[in-house]
């Protein structure tokens, strides 16, 4: 028997991954934003949020921080 039948690199690395925000568990490569370019396809380069929740979260930064800046230039 041939150890090398038996393993190939997507038993060695992860994926799936568990949205630390949603909890659903989504594809590595395709469901999560890549945060370490030049790490290649380790699962560390890839974030904790998926990207639905990465953008739904920057969404709604965005929003709040508009809503705090209500401050106008004074008229001299």
């Amino acid at each position: 028997m041939d150890l090398d039948d038996q393993l190939s690199l997507n038993h060695l690395f992860l994926n799936d991954r568990k949205c630390r925000t949603c909890g659903e568990i989504k594809n590595l490569i395709d469901g999560f934003y890549k945060l370490r370019k030049n790490k290649g396809q380790n699962a560390s380069s890839y974030s904790y949020e998926c990207k639905v929740c990465s953008i739904r979260r920057a969404v709604k930064d965005r929003k709040d921080r508009r809503i705090f800046s209500d401050w106008n230039y004074p008229d001299w």
